[in-house]
């Protein structure tokens, strides 16, 4: 039973990293790990996908 709660879990995991479910969980793993140390404080999680969606598709010109 536990391997199969084992299996389930990672599969899960792996789902939402493909997904980037996950990414706002990544991005505070990433800051405090580099950057806690500096001044500031991290985005909160509307303004990180906010900032997120311009990253992704502010370059994007075409139609297909």
């Amino acid at each position: 039973m536990k391997a199969i709660k084992f299996i389930i879990r990672q599969t899960w995991k792996i789902v939402r990293t493909i997904s980037g479910d996950d990414a706002y969980e990544r991005y505070l793993e990433h800051w405090y790990k580099h950057h806690s140390d500096e001044d500031g404080q991290p985005l909160d999680c509307k303004t990180f996908f906010a900032t997120e969606q311009i990253r992704k598709w502010d370059g994007v010109r075409r139609c297909c």
